[in-house]
C-alpha cells in the first residue's frame, strides 16, 4: 500500500475538529494536522430543537475552512460525519443540504447506535482488554456499550452529554453549586440504573473523548506522573474522587489556571466528572482506563479495514504495535527476528536446566523487547538506550498499558543493572523485588543475544548448557559460518549470564559439522 491521507471532521456539539491522518504502507497511522474550533452548536439550538440560521452559518463558514486545509494538505478522502447537535436538530437534512450546495461537502450523519459503535471499535482495536464498558461523552450525546470477548454485546446513547448537563443543572450557577451538583449526580444515577447490562459487570470503565482526556490529565499533573501519555492510564475510583474533589473546590479562576484542563472545558468538566465516577459505581468496575482512541479512529479503522485486507487485527494489537513501532524506527525485520530467535532460544535453556521461570507474559515482552531492542539508535548511537527508554516508555501505544510500556521499555533499551534503576526511580513501586530481579533477567538475555546477532547474518543455530563444575557453566553455541564478530561480543557481555546463573560462564563455539556436535 502506498501512502494514504484521510482527513476527518468531527461535527459535535461543542467542538468541530479536522484531523488529517496518512497512513504508511505498514498502516501506522500519522496524525498530520489536528485543528479545532470550539462551536458550541448547542446554543444555537431552540427549544422545539431547531438549528437556526446563525448556527447554520458558522457550520458552513467552519466547513469552508476545514475544506482549504484539507486541500492544502492534498487529503485524498474527507470524511465528514456529524453526531448529537445535527442529529437532534428537526431542521437536520435542511442543515445537510446547505453545507452540501455551499461548500460541496457531503456530511454523514450518525445514527445513535453508529456513534456507540465506532467509539467501541476504535477502544477493541487499540486496548487489550478482553471484556469492558465504554463511555464516550460529547456535549450532548453519552455513548455506552458494553463487550465481551472482544465482541459489541450492548450499546446504548443517552440525550445528554457536558454541555446538556451543564444547561439542566448548572444554567446561571457556580460550576461547584453543590445543590446542582447533587440534583445532578441523582440523575445521572438514575440514567444508568435503566441499563440492566451495565450493572455490577466487574469489568474496566474505558473512556474517551477530550473531557475524558482532560480528567486523565488533571490528574496525571495531580500527581506529577513521570510518564508522558493517556492512553492506557488507568485510575482507581478513589483517583476519580480527588479529581471530583478538587474540581468542586476550585473557584473559576483557579479552574481556570489548573494544570491539564482545556480553557474550553472548564464549565463542563465537573459535570463529565460526576458521569464517570457514577458509571464507575454502577458497573463496580475493575478499573477506569483511559482511550486516545475515539470515534474519529473508529471510523478511520473501519474505512481501513474494508479497503485494505483488514490491517488492524483485534486479536494481535501488541503484536501490530511493535511491529509498527519496529517500522517507525527502521529496525530491519530479519535482524529484529534473528535476535528473538537467539533470545528465546537461551531462554528456552536456561528454563530447561530450572534456572529461569517466567509466564507467557513475561515471554511475551522478552521476544518484543528482543524485536525492539536499541530503536533508539535511530536517533543516536551514543544514547541508544536512553533514547530507547524515553520514546517506548512515553509513546501511546495500543494495546499496552502504561506498566506494559515501562516494561517494553526496559527490556528494549536494557544496557546494565545500573541504568535500569535509573529508568525506574520515579516508579519503582510499581515492580515487586521478584519482577526486577526478572527484568534484569530477560534484559540481560536481550542483551547476550544481541552480541550473537553482532554480524546480522544469522549464524547462531543452536544453544545448549550444562553444569560442568560447582560454580562453572558450559554454553556451546552451534554456529554456521565465521563468528569472529559474535565471539568477540559473547565474551564482552557474558557477565549478564554470569549474574543470572550466579556462577563462570565458559563459552565454546561450534561449527554445526564438527564432529563434536554431530555426533
Amino acid at each position: 500500500m502506498s501512502t494514504e491521507r484521510i482527513g476527518l471532521i468531527d461535527i459535535g456539539s461543542n467542538t468541530v475538529r479536522l484531523v488529517i491522518f496518512e497512513t504508511d504502507a505498514y498502516y501506522n497511522l500519522h496524525e498530520l494536522q489536528n485543528i479545532k474550533t470550539p462551536a458550541r452548536l448547542y446554543l444555537y439550538l431552540s427549544e422545539e430543537k431547531i438549528l437556526n440560521q446563525e448556527g447554520i452559518d458558522k457550520l458552513t463558514e467552519i466547513m469552508h475552512s476545514f475544506k482549504q486545509v484539507a486541500i492544502q494538505y492534498e487529503v485524498d478522502t474527507l470524511m465528514p460525519v456529524a453526531t448529537a447537535a445535527i442529529r437532534q436538530s428537526k431542521n437536520q437534512q435542511e442543515i445537510l443540504d446547505h453545507i452540501k450546495e455551499e461548500t460541496g461537502i457531503k456530511i454523514t450523519l450518525l445514527a445513535e447506535e453508529q456513534e456507540a459503535y465506532y467509539g467501541n471499535y476504535a477502544v477493541l482495536h487499540s486496548i487489550d482488554e478482553p471484556n469492558g464498558v465504554t463511555i464516550d461523552i460529547g456535549g450532548g450525546s453519552t455513548e455506552i456499550t458494553y463487550f465481551e470477548d472482544k465482541k459489541l454485546v450492548h450499546s446504548t446513547s443517552f440525550p445528554f452529554g457536558v454541555v446538556t448537563l451543564k444547561e439542566m443543572f448548572f444554567d446561571g450557577k457556580a460550576h461547584n453549586d453543590r445543590k446542582a451538583i447533587k440534583k445532578a449526580k441523582s440523575f445521572i444515577q438514575e440514567q444508568f440504573s435503566s441499563l440492566p447490562w451495565i450493572q455490577e459487570k466487574k469489568v474496566p470503565v474505558i473512556a474517551i473523548g477530550g473531557s475524558a482526556r482532560n480528567i486523565a490529565n488533571i490528574h496525571q499533573r495531580m500527581i506529577d506522573y513521570p510518564l508522558a501519555g493517556i492512553h492506557g492510564y488507568q485510575m482507581e475510583r478513589e483517583h476519580l474522587s480527588k479529581t471530583l474533589d478538587t474540581l468542586e473546590n476550585l473557584d473559576t479562576d483557579e479552574l481556570n489556571d489548573l494544570d491539564g484542563l482545556s480553557r474550553d472545558r472548564t464549565d463542563i468538566i465537573l459535570p463529565a466528572n460526576l458521569v464517570f465516577n457514577a458509571l464507575f459505581d454502577t458497573v463496580k468496575a475493575s478499573a477506569f482506563i483511559f482511550s486516545n482512541k475515539g470515534l474519529r479512529e473508529g471510523v478511520i479503522m473501519e474505512y481501513l479495514n474494508i479497503h485494505h485486507n483488514h490491517p488492524f487485527d483485534l486479536q494481535e494489537i501488541r503484536k501490530q504495535t511493535v511491529e509498527r513501532t519496529a517500522r517507525l524506527y527502521n529496525i530491519h525485520p530479519m535482524v529484529a527476528r534473528q535476535r528473538v530467535s537467539i533470545a528465546d532460544k537461551l531462554f528456552s535453556v536456561l528454563a530447561n536446566e530450572n534456572i529461569l521461570e517466567a509466564d507467557a507474559y513475561w515471554k511475551t515482552y522478552l521476544r518484543s523487547g528482543a524485536y525492539l531492542y536499541y530503536l533508539g539508535s535511530y536517533i543516536d548511537n551514543d544514547a541508544q538506550s536512553q533514547n530507547t527508554f524515553y520514546i517506548i516508555a512515553n509513546s501511546n501505544l495500543a494495546g499496552l498499558n502504561h506498566k506494559d510500556r515501562v516494561i517494553l521499555a526496559l527490556l528494549a533499551s536494557y544496557k546494565n543493572k545500573s541504568l535500569l534503576k535509573q529508568y525506574i526511580k520515579e516508579i519503582k513501586d510499581w515492580f515487586t523485588e521478584d519482577e526486577l530481579t526478572l527484568l534484569h533477567h530477560l534484559g540481560g538475555i536481550i542483551k547476550f543475544s544481541e552480541a550473537l546477532n553482532d554480524s546480522h547474518i544469522n549464524v547462531v543455530k543452536d544453544l545448549a548448557i550444562e553444569k560442568t563444575d560447582d560454580d562453572t557453566y558450559t554454553l556451546r553455541i552451534v554456529h554456521k559460518g565465521d563468528v569472529l564478530a559474535e565471539e568477540y561480543r559473547a565474551n564482552r557481555q557474558k557477565k549478564h549470564l554470569e549474574r543470572i546463573l550466579d556462577a563462570k560462564v565458559d563459552i565454546q563455539f561450534i561449527e554445526a559439522d564438527d564432529p563434536v556436535y554431530t555426533s
